[in-house]
């Protein structure tokens, strides 16, 4: 009798641990993680990417604000990219390591 509520209880232990992890807020990096960030510090370099995804190079500053616009960034992304140098990026690797220089 105590062999089965262990083993049925255990069952039951797993479904609630699954449950939860699939009810959590979205993971860091995605779009979700960049919303919420409150602040630029806070922001992931991933999380930041997703809002230029489908970029044109080579871009300026202001193409880049442009496109993340039209992507609903949060204003922690367009305050990132506001502090970019005013240069041409030329393939999203350039702005990941502009990012990197302004965090």
């Amino acid at each position: 009798m105590v062999a089965a509520c262990v083993s049925r209880c255990g069952m039951q232990a797993k479904k609630v641990v699954r449950a939860m992890a699939e009810e959590r807020p979205s993971v860091k990096g995605g779009m979700a993680s960049a919303a919420q960030a409150a602040s630029v510090q806070e922001l992931s370099a991933s999380a930041f990417q997703k809002y230029l995804s489908g970029m044109d190079y080579p871009a300026s500053k202001q193409d880049l604000i442009s496109h993340a616009r039209k992507n609903n960034a949060p204003d922690a992304v367009i305050q990132v990219i506001e502090m970019f140098q005013d240069k041409s990026f030329q393939s999203a690797a350039d702005v990941s390591q502009e990012f990197g220089r302004v965090k």
